[in-house]
C-alpha cells in the first residue's frame, strides 16, 4: 500500500450503482485511513438508502460539469457503461481532474485513440481499473520466467468458466449489447467479465504496447439470448513469437475462479488472478505463493502526491488489450450455439444456459493454445482474424 504523505485526496464518483457500489465500500475504508474522502456522486439515479449510508452526506449531482466546478476533485472515478467512458473521463480531465476510469477503457480503438489524446493535451494522469494488474503476482511470474524455473516459454493459455443468469443481463440497458442504438457497447465475455484475464495473459508476457501484436483471431458464440458473446475463444500472437490463448464461457456446468497457465519446455506457472495465488510446477520443484495486490485509487493519489512513481495502469499498457476489443467488436455476431448443444436451467431472474462439455473444452483449449474450431466442437466456426500491423497501428 502507498504511503500516506500529504493531504487525504478528494475524489467524486460517477456511477454510484453497480460496480459504483464496490467503490464507495473502498471510498470509505480509504477514508478511515485518511487517504482519500468522497466529495461528490455523479449519477441521473439517485442512491437508494444504502448507497447513501454508504456515501455518506455528499452531494449527488446529474451533471458532471455542475459537480466537478462544486467540488474540484484531485481524482473522478468514471465508472459508467462502457460507451460512455471516454466523453465522462475527457469531461473530469478538463476539469483538472486525474481519471479512474474501469475496464474496459472504451468500446473501439478509435475511442481509446481520442481518449488517450485528450489526455495527453490535458496532461492528465488516467489510471485503468484493471485490478488484477496491481498484484504482485505478476511480478513473481515474470520473475519465475526470467530466471528459467520452466525453460523456454512457448505461449500463455486461459481457462475462464463461470456463469451469468437472467439478472446479470436485466441489470442495465447495455448488458449484453454489442451496440445500443447504433453506437458500439462490445459487452461480451473477453471484453468485460473475462477483460481482467485477457489484459493480464498479455501483460505476462509484456505484449501490451502498441505493435506488440501480430495477429487476433476470435470465436464468438452465444448460449444465452444476448445479442453479444458469452462463450468466446481468443489467440493473439506476438511481435516476439509468443501464442496468447484466453478461452472463455459465461455458461459453464461448473463455474471456478480463472486461471492462466504459462506454458514453458521444463514446466509451467499457473496463475489465479483474482487470489494472487502463484503455482510453480518445474524440474523437481514445485511451490505455491500467494502475493498481494495494490489499490488502483491509492496507487493513483500516490502518483498525484510524486510524479515521478509511475502509474501501475497507464491507458499506454492496455493498448494490446485494445486490439483484442477491435478484434471482437469487428468479428461477425456471435454464433448462437444450437439448442441441441445446451440446456437451460433456472427460472425467472436465474434462468441461464450450460453449454455440456464446455468446461473440459475451455480447459483443454488453454492447455492446447488451440482455438474451438480447431479442438472439434460441433458448434464452432472458423476464426475472425485481424492483423494490427497489417493496419498501420504498429510505430
Amino acid at each position: 500500500m502507498p504511503e500516506q504523505s500529504g493531504p487525504a485526496g478528494r475524489v467524486v464518483l460517477v456511477g454510484a450503482h453497480g460496480h459504483g457500489r464496490w467503490h464507495l465500500q473502498n471510498l470509505r475504508r480509504l477514508a478511515a485511513a485518511g487517504d482519500a474522502h468522497l466529495v461528490g456522486i455523479c449519477d441521473p439515479r439517485p442512491p437508494d438508502d444504502e448507497l447513501r449510508a454508504l456515501a455518506g452526506d455528499v452531494p449527488v449531482a446529474a451533471s458532471l460539469d455542475e459537480l466537478l466546478a462544486a467540488t474540484r476533485p484531485d481524482v473522478t472515478i468514471i465508472c459508467t457503461p462502457i460507451h460512455t467512458h471516454t466523453d465522462l473521463a475527457l469531461t473530469a480531465a478538463r476539469a483538472g481532474s486525474a481519471v479512474l476510469l474501469e475496464k474496459p477503457p472504451t468500446p473501439t480503438l478509435a475511442e481509446f485513440d481520442r481518449l488517450v489524446e485528450g489526455l495527453e493535451a490535458t496532461g492528465t494522469a488516467c489510471q485503468i481499473g484493471f485490478q488484477s494488474l496491481g498484484s504482485a503476482a505478476i511480478g513473481r511470474v515474470r520473475t519465475l520466467v526470467e530466471e528459467g524455473a520452466i525453460g523456454t516459454v512457448r505461449g500463455v493459455g486461459g481457462a475462464c468458466a463461470w456463469v451469468r443468469d437472467a439478472s446479470y443481463y436485466d441489470r442495465a440497458s447495455w448488458a449484453g449489447r454489442r451496440s445500443v442504438d447504433g453506437v458500439p457497447v462490445v459487452d461480451g465475455a473477453l471484453t468485460n467479465p473475462f477483460a481482467h484475464a485477457v489484459a493480464t495473459a498479455l501483460a505476462l508476457t509484456g505484449a501490451t504496447g502498441a505493435g506488440a501484436l501480430t495477429s487476433v483471431e476470435v470465436e464468438l458464440y452465444r448460449a444465452n439470448p444476448i445479442e453479444a458473446d458469452d462463450t468466446s475463444c481468443l489467440r493473439v500472437r506476438t511481435s516476439d513469437g509468443l501464442v496468447v490463448t484466453i478461452a472463455a464461457t459465461l455458461a459453464a456446468e461448473h463455474p471456478r475462479d480463472p486461471v492462466l497457465v504459462v506454458h514453458g519446455s521444463t514446466g509451467r506457472i499457473t496463475l489465479s488472478y483474482k487470489t494472487g495465488e502463484v503455482r510453480l510446477q518445474g524440474d523437481a520443484v514445485e511451490e505455491t505463493t500467494t502475493h498481494p495486490g495494490t489499490d488502483l485509487l491509492e496507487d493513483l493519489l500516490a502518483h498525484l502526491r510524486d510524479r515521478t512513481r509511475p502509474l501501475l495502469v497507464p491507458p499506454s499498457a492496455t493498448r494490446s488489450f485494445m486490439e483484442v476489443v477491435e478484434a471482437v467488436r469487428c468479428a461477425p455476431d456471435p454464433a448462437e450455439i444450437p439448442a441441441g448443444d445446451r440446456r437451460a436451467e433456472g427460472q425467472g431472474a436465474t434462468a441461464h444456459q450450460v453449454v455440456p462439455g464446455i468446461d473440459a473444452l475451455v480447459d483443454r483449449a488453454a492447455e492446447e493454445l488451440r482455438l474451438f474450431s480447431e479442438l472439434g466442437a460441433p458448434w464452432a466456426r472458423p476464426p475472425a482474424v485481424r492483423q494490427p500491423a497489417a493496419v498501420g497501428v504498429r510505430p
